[in-house]
């Protein structure tokens, strides 16, 4: 066994949790010649989170040129509209896929040439901190490594589940109103049902296999060698499979993020792992792991659907008593906060903090919309509703309600976002104002289709360039409120936070920089009509209001008015 660093000792004993001893020492041996591989290949980076970080969450053909590679084009619109204010870009998945845009990938070590190539990956990592996805709890149907499988190849015989369909699977958590196990036929004319949590053409890999295991870092260093600082883990929740459990949180899941951050830090100490759980809020924390050993971000699930609950009823106690229980377990660890992605806006992560009927009215206002529900299977056979399916926008405002309106009460939802202790996410389609695209759902018959829409960027470029459009009106705004975020120490992800309950109507959030000295207090009203507030005793003035604009007056009076949907960044000493 080559001699690394005592970091060895820690993954060999996290593989000796997870293997028999044999293949335990197997595995140790392969990830240790892995990080070795990549060593010489891989220059670490110094790079920690700040107020700076925004990340924007876009799809690698969002926007789309003729003759021109699409990521082309997108690092194009970046350079022209977001550079210096943007500095962090998600490509959502951009390898070749079968399915689900994207997320049933083929090949892991590739780009989709529809897109480009690597040459246009590693030319936006040169500019902007990559985000990229590990879409790793499962792979194509389409996969050679599939593909191998089926064809009898010895070496991936255990890539995959295969279950026998007579046994109790019936605890098994299910996202998906579809059949765990999926029907294929072999080289030999064989059925072989193989386990599929999400559809048939996303086949789970089993990391029973420690050659899974040593394939798919492999993947994942192959990413940070092209530029890639920041790393989703894709419904890694269910990852590790036990029959006889819910298969989803197991022991061994946790293990094996904790595996892979501290084989990937062996080499690239910088990367910070995201976990992408969309489960109840009590179980997504559990991915910060003690603080220090897990994933560095985790994404803030119930954020979504509780604003939705809050500006329909313009009413923020839900919110504010949910966002009093934040907590994190060490200063090492932040929330990922966004309102929108390229999946809906899920239920699951606010059950325990809304009451079914809540739920119901935020699904049945959706539908009002234009929006779609969609639904998962319960341990009972029964079906309840999992996601929301809508553009953010217009699951905020009814189709007959004023576009002026609908901007307010999407900027305010946007303004929450970027006030929330973490680092801010920002979906392509919140960023220009984007509304539900029906045609997609028609033209896919998938429900998701309708916040996905691409664009050709000569349309996009003349709806930001036009005076009165929702695109250049929310590009604009965004934009600003995005400058002034980025540039107060107050916002550092590190720094301390309380929310204060200033009202039913007002979401208050109370931001300290790390050193304690800078503060922000940033004030949203959600209601449609003036409300007024007072200021707790421990503000000290005066304060400045940082989004005002023109002449700015020093406020000195605890007693503060806020104008319908108006929100106040009160700057001032702690």
């Amino acid at each position: 066994m080559i001699h690394i660093s005592d970091k060895e000792h820690t993954i060999n004993k996290r593989l000796h949790k997870l293997y028999a001893p044999e293949i335990a020492d197997r595995a140790v041996d392969s990830i240790i010649d892995l990080i070795f591989k990549y060593k010489s290949r891989i220059q670490s980076k110094d790079y920690q989170l700040s107020e700076k970080d925004v990340i924007l969450i876009t799809y690698g053909d969002q926007v789309n040129k003729d003759y021109e590679p699409s990521l082309q084009t997108l690092k194009d619109f970046m350079d022209k509209h977001l550079k210096g204010i943007v500095n962090s870009v998600h490509i959502l998945p951009f390898y070749p896929y079968s399915s689900d845009d994207g997320f049933s990938v083929v090949n892991y070590g590739a780009v989709d040439p529809k897109m480009g190539s690597w040459k246009e990956i590693e030319e936006i990592s040169g500019e902007y901190r990559l985000m990229v996805d590990g879409v790793i709890n499962h792979i194509s149907q389409f996969s050679d490594w599939f593909k191998a499988f089926l064809e009898g190849d010895p070496y991936f015989q255990d890539f995959f589940t295969e279950v026998d369909p007579s046994l109790d699977l019936s605890k098994v958590v299910r996202p998906r109103a579809l059949p765990l196990l999926s029907e294929f036929v072999d080289s030999n004319g064989k059925i072989r049902h193989v386990w599929t949590t999400f559809s048939k053409d996303q086949v789970d890999l089993n990391y029973k296999s420690h050659r899974v295991l040593r394939n798919v870092l492999d993947a994942l260093f192959y990413y940070v060698e092209k530029g890639a600082t920041l790393i989703r883990l894709d419904a890694i929740a269910f990852i590790w499979k036990e029959i006889g459990t819910e298969c989803v949180h197991l022991e061994q899941t946790h293990e094996l993020i904790q595996l892979m951050r501290e084989v990937l830090h062996e080499v690239a100490p910088e990367v910070i792992i995201i976990t992408e759980t969309n489960v109840p809020h009590h179980e997504n924390v559990s991915y910060f792991g003690s603080g220090d050993d897990e994933a560095q971000m985790v994404y803030n699930f119930a954020l979504p659907p509780l604003l939705v609950h809050s500006i329909l009823n313009q009413n923020t106690e839900t919110l504010t008593k949910w966002a009093k229980t934040l907590a994190l377990p060490s200063d090492k660890v932040c929330f990922f906060n966004f309102t929108a992605s390229h999946d809906g806006i899920g239920l699951r992560p606010v059950k325990g903090i809304l009451t079914d009927e809540e739920v119901q009215f935020i699904g049945d206002s959706v539908k009002e919309h234009g929006g779609l529900v969609s639904y998962k299977t319960d341990a009972d056979g029964s079906k309840s509703p999992y996601e929301l399916n809508c553009s953010y926008m217009d699951a905020l405002t009814h189709p007959k309600e004023n576009d002026e309106l609908r901007y307010k009460r999407m900027f305010l939802a946007q303004a929450s976002v970027l006030a929330m202790p973490g680092v801010p996410g920002i979906y392509f389609h919140s960023l220009v104002g984007s509304r539900n695209y029906h045609d997609g759902v028609k033209h896919s018959g998938v429900n998701r289709t309708i916040n996905r829409e691409k664009y050709h960027i000569d349309w996009l470029e003349k709806e930001l360039e036009r005076e009165g459009t929702l695109a250049k009106k929310m590009l604009d705004s965004y934009k600003r409120l995005i400058s002034i975020r980025i540039n107060e120490a107050a916002f550092n992800p590190f720094g301390s936070f309380e929310f204060l309950d200033l009202g039913t109507a007002i979401f208050a959030v109370d931001q300290r920089c790390i050193n304690g000295k800078e503060r922000v207090l940033a004030l949203h009203n959600f209601s449609d009509e003036e409300v007024a507030c007072v200021l707790p005793e421990s503000i000290s003035f005066p304060l400045t209001d940082i989004l005002a604009v023109g002449a700015v007056e020093k406020i000195s009076s605890a007693n503060i008015v806020l104008q319908p949907f108006q929100m106040l960044w009160l700057k001032g000493e702690k």
